[in-house]
């Protein structure tokens, strides 16, 4: 009686194995879509952007939507939270609209925004890193990493439209390479349960 017990696996093991299993499907799910996503990007550089600009302006209509129905609905709230809502719900949706009316332009605005906004996080950073540097163990790496940041911030600020198609096309092979690492980590760790 002792042996069977012993070959049978425990609940603890059982759940172990699941959870193990879940997260090989995990990896290999969330690999798999990084990978194509990476792959659209790199190809179809343009309709992606485009794409992803539809998703957002749906995303957006659909927020206005719940934002205005939460202003007209909710009685317990006070007039102004109400009113508030309203007015957010409806810029939300009337963004939500022009992006979709214009999708190719938003895709470049989107663009050259996001990338003008990595731009002067960057310069901010390197500026916030020279004004630590008497906190900093390692001056001549933090200078050199300040130095970095600002010029780089610098790059993607007077060049946005050169920044944004530098960054999409980082984007892309970052997706591609560690999309095949998750998908590789999920089918090595396969064989060993």
């Amino acid at each position: 009686m002792s042996t069977s017990t012993a070959s049978q696996p425990t609940a603890g093991q059982t759940t172990a194995s699941q959870v193990a299993k879940s997260v090989r499907l995990a990896l290999l799910t969330g690999g798999l879509l990084a990978i194509g996503f990476g792959i659209a990007v790199l190809v179809w550089p343009a309709k992606t952007a485009v794409a992803i600009t539809g998703v957002l302006a749906f995303y957006a209509i659909v927020g206005g939507i719940v934002y205005a129905s939460v202003g007209l609905l909710a009685k317990d709230h006070t007039t102004g939270s109400r009113v508030g809502h309203v007015l957010l719900g409806l810029l939300w949706v009337i963004a939500g609209v022009f992006a979709f009316v214009s999708l190719q332009e938003s895709a470049a605005f989107l663009a050259v925004f996001i990338t003008v906004m990595i731009g002067v996080m960057w310069i901010v950073e390197g500026f916030t890193a020279l004004f630590t540097l008497g906190e900093s163990g390692a001056k001549g790496v933090t200078i050199f990493f300040a130095i970095i940041s600002v010029l780089a911030g610098v790059s993607l600020v007077s060049t946005p439209l050169w920044g944004a198609g530098f960054l999409w096309w980082l984007l892309g092979i970052s997706l591609v390479v560690l999309g095949a690492l998750n998908v590789f980590r999920a089918l090595s760790h396969g064989g060993s349960r």
